[in-house]
């Protein structure tokens, strides 16, 4: 494979501010009462989504150091067909997606906003929008360096 300009730390200060912006937002949902697993969901679902092997990594691990069961990040990728997420959980997840191909949604879709409304209050529905757009920003600077992963 060919070796990569490392795109990740390539402006100090742009890479320092989305750090920080990540940060900011991993806060507010917390305190909005969004659960540290399912912030993590969503890093997860995009980084699939996005072929972002690096943030894959980082953040499974992450999910299972915070008490994820692996079980759930065996299927993530195929998550309506189980009964292993929460309602909470499937609407962040179809936001994620949604949010993340929006080239081909170009919307969240009324009705899924609506779900949104009966699972999320207005500081929630914000903080997983906002997660959203951090990891697709982390995503789309990590993949065309193809980063290594970090050994065991």
């Amino acid at each position: 494979m060919t070796q990569r300009i490392q795109t990740m730390m390539g402006i100090p200060k742009a890479f320092k501010a989305l750090v920080a912006m990540g940060q900011e937002v991993e806060q507010a949902g917390i305190e909005a009462g969004v659960d540290q697993l399912l912030l993590e969901l969503i890093k997860i679902r995009a980084s699939q989504l996005n072929g972002c092997a690096f943030c894959l990594d980082m953040h499974t691990r992450d999910s299972i150091k915070y008490g994820e069961n692996a079980r759930r990040l065996f299927v993530l990728d195929a998550w309506r067909e189980t009964d292993l997420f929460t309602e909470e959980e499937r609407v962040a997840l179809e936001l994620t997606e949604v949010m993340t191909r929006l080239t081909d949604t170009k919307e969240v879709p009324e009705d899924l906003y609506e779900r949104a409304m009966k699972v999320f209050n207005e500081a929630q529905y914000q903080a997983v929008i906002w997660m959203t757009v951090v990891i697709n920003s982390f995503n789309r600077v990590n993949v065309p360096g193809r980063p290594k992963l970090p050994q065991e």
